[in-house]
């Protein structure tokens, strides 16, 4: 994979605290380096990470070949067939990167995954399905689940990581009801779970980043 977009804090020898942050479908790694830049005002000891999807063929665009963490390949209102193997890989990458940040000095507990989109599916996958101990939490922006399965358990250490779920209320790309799906199943795992809605589509708005920063700045002290 081509190499992430690291930012450092400013005027700081290390970072104590990090957030991998994964881009949607069609985008790339620079796409939230300027939402990164403004939470790393408030957020001054905070490394970000900004990984790169490959580029693959997306069967529900046509095959066209773009920037895609897995392949999707079909479209309901409720639901996406995806290529779960791909999806895998991706998952497989954001674990290698969380390994990265500890042997770099970081404790698991100041680590957070963010996504939005096709992003935040891996980022859900990660968190609740893979890792393997508690991480700092994880934040989905107008995302879904598309591995959280119908009396699946996520084991006590996952349900350690507190999750912040946003999303627009006038989405039409990943429809609000998947959102709220993927909240109510966490919250029915007993996780930590925090839902924020916004009057928006299939976008970021300035009071999402200003509750992002809010709700890491929390958790970071």
């Amino acid at each position: 994979m081509t190499e992430p977009l690291i930012l450092q804090p400013k005027h700081l020898i290390t970072a104590d605290a990090c957030v991998i942050w994964l881009h949607g479908l069609g985008a790339d790694r620079f796409d939230f380096e300027p939402v990164a830049q403004m939470l790393m005002a408030s957020l001054t000891t905070t490394r970000f990470i900004l990984p790169q999807a490959p580029t693959r063929a997306v069967t529900v665009n046509g095959g066209y070949e773009m920037p895609s963490w897995y392949d999707i390949k079909a479209m309901s209102p409720g639901s996406r067939a995806i290529d779960e193997d791909e999806l895998e890989g991706s998952a497989q990458h954001v674990l290698d990167l969380i390994e990265d940040q500890i042997q770099a000095g970081i404790q698991p507990q100041r680590i957070f995954l963010a996504g939005f989109s096709q992003g935040g599916a891996v980022v859900y996958h990660t968190a609740f399905v893979k890792a393997q101990q508690a991480l700092g939490g994880v934040i989905a922006l107008s995302t879904y689940a598309p591995t959280f399965a119908a009396g699946g358990r996520v084991a006590e250490s996952q349900r350690a990581i507190p999750a912040l779920c946003l999303h627009g209320t006038q989405d039409t790309v990943v429809p609000y009801s998947m959102g709220r799906t993927a909240h109510d199943w966490l919250k029915d795992q007993n996780v930590t779970v925090t839902w924020h809605e916004y009057p928006m589509g299939h976008e970021v708005l300035p009071k999402e980043i200003k509750d992002i920063a809010a709700w890491l700045a929390a958790r970071l002290g």
